[in-house]
């Protein structure tokens, strides 16, 4: 059974920093990428970072650049999503997925549930 787990969300306050971890299950992390999406409230949900198969890294958004970082562990079946210097536009619930075809076509086979950040104003 496959499973994308995302925990790590809170809320903190403008300039701090978070955490988001992926766990996943019930497949071979090793051979997809995972992307970090997110979904602000009454906003459609938008990409923010990926990392390849490869440990390849690619923006989704410009706006994270320079805050956030991706990086997975495989023999640990995480992928993780480090947040600095978070901003109120930064709220929003936060997706990991899975993708076999890569960072490129935005083709993502596998979703978690997602978790809340909250940067109040």
């Amino acid at each position: 059974q496959v499973q994308v787990v995302e925990s790590g969300g809170g809320l903190v306050q403008p300039g701090g920093s978070l955490r988001l971890s992926c766990a996943v299950s019930g497949f071979t992390l090793d051979y997809y990428a995972i992307g970090w999406f997110r979904q602000a409230p009454g906003k459609e949900r938008e990409g923010v970072l990926c990392i390849s198969e490869k440990d390849a890294i690619t923006y989704y958004a410009d706006s994270v650049k320079g805050r956030f970082t991706i990086s997975r562990e495989n023999a640990k079946k995480m992928a993780y999503l480090q947040m600095n210097s978070l901003k109120p536009e930064d709220t929003a619930v936060y997706y990991c997925a899975a993708s076999f075809a890569g960072c490129g076509g935005y083709e993502y086979d596998f979703w978690g549930q997602g978790t809340q950040v909250s940067v109040p104003s």
